[in-house]
Formats: structure tokens, sequence, C-alpha cells
């Protein structure tokens, strides 16, 4: 197994999570998304992704494309214990929708991030913050019906790739501007996603212990 990966994108990181979470194997071909916009080089485009995008994973000589769609598979084919994508099909179709919700966040909070950070001029800053604190709003109020009710995660009694997917961009978004003072009920989950035991994180994401001793030294 390949995993196309760039070390400081969310999308590539909530891949590297799960295959963590799952004990999954896996070698990483490092992209150079920038400076070098290897992503886009004719090499990329004609042999791993004509979508110029990251990450993808190579599998038993399958190429998948898209973070989402690369969790679904990786739960569905090596997570025995069915927690991370529930067979359930009420439940399926609950995650869906924050998978959903994670694209958007893509679109929006990701790309605010890559303007503020990487330079990255072609986004209209302005709109890509609205609508990141439109998605992060909707992230907020179910969470706070959640945690009301006792219930910690977005679907069911344990974290599922819904969390996995929603996490990075909403955990990074102050690195594009977005501050998530208004967002009580998405910090508490931020904060109880980065305290599980088997939590690894990304530049600008730490696990809970890590900053709780970085904290006190």
């Amino acid at each position: 197994m390949k995993l196309y990966d760039y070390e400081l994108s969310g999308n590539c990181y909530k891949v590297r999570l799960l295959l963590h979470l799952l004990r999954v194997p896996c070698d990483k071909v490092a992209v150079d998304f920038h400076p070098g916009r290897q992503h886009k080089s004719e090499w990329f485009l004609n042999e791993v992704n004509p979508l110029g995008q990251l990450p993808v994973l190579e599998d038993d000589g399958q190429l998948l494309r898209d973070a989402q769609a690369i969790l679904v598979y990786l739960a569905s084919r090596y997570d025995s214990s069915g927690q991370w994508y529930p067979q359930d099909a009420r439940a399926r179709g609950e995650i869906q929708i924050w998978l959903a919700m994670a694209d958007e966040l893509t679109r929006t909070a990701s790309a605010a991030r890559l303007h503020d950070a990487l330079g990255y001029t072609q986004f209209d800053i302005q709109a890509c913050r609205a609508g990141a604190r439109a998605a992060l709003r909707v992230l907020d109020d179910h969470l706070a019906q959640r945690q009301a009710l006792g219930h910690t995660w977005l679907v069911g009694a344990a974290p599922t790739i819904a969390d996995i997917a929603c996490f990075p961009y909403a955990a990074l978004a102050n690195e594009g501007g977005i501050s998530l003072d208004a967002f009580p009920a998405l910090r508490q989950w931020l904060w109880s996603f980065r305290s599980q035991p088997d939590f690894i994180g990304m530049a600008g994401i730490m696990a809970v212990h890590l900053h709780t001793a970085e904290a006190s030294a």
C-alpha cells in the first residue's frame, strides 16, 4: 500500500491518522505540494491523479483519490471492529452527511489556510472565511445538541470516520484567520478528539497530553 502524501495537508493527515488507528502499514510517497507543485506535474497527472489533488491511496493495484472516499475504503476493508464505518444503514447515512461537511470545510477553511499560510491568492478570502464560519456553526450546533444528551461524537457512541473527516480543518481553522471562540461545543469536541489514547497529530495539531506537558514545562 502507498499513500501519496503531503505532511502539511489536513486531507492527507486524516488518512494517515486512520491508517495509524487501524494499524495498517503503508509506505508514504512524499509529494512536493508547495513550493514544488509536484501534484500538478505531468507525471502525477498522468500516473496518479488527473485532477492533480492529494491524497491518493494505492492498494492492490487500485488508485483511490479523495480523502473521504479513502476513509470509507480503509474502514470498510480493514476495520474488523466495525467502529469507524458501522454497518448500520442509519449510521452510514448520518456519516455521509458529515463527509459532505468535510468537503465543505476543505472548500472554505482549507482554502483560507492556503491563502494565509502558503500565499494562494486566487481564493476570495472573505468568502472562504464566511463559508467556513457557516460550516463550523452547523457543526457546533449539532455537537451542542449531542453534548446536551451526553454524547461526545458526531455519530453514535464512538468516534467514526465522520469525526476524522471533519477534524483537521476545524482544528486548523485559526491558520486561515478563523477564530473558534464562538464555537464552544466544537472546541470541546476537538479537545475530546485530541485526547484519544491512540491519537497522533500533525504540524499545528498536538495531542492533549503533549500540549499539557509543553505548557507546564
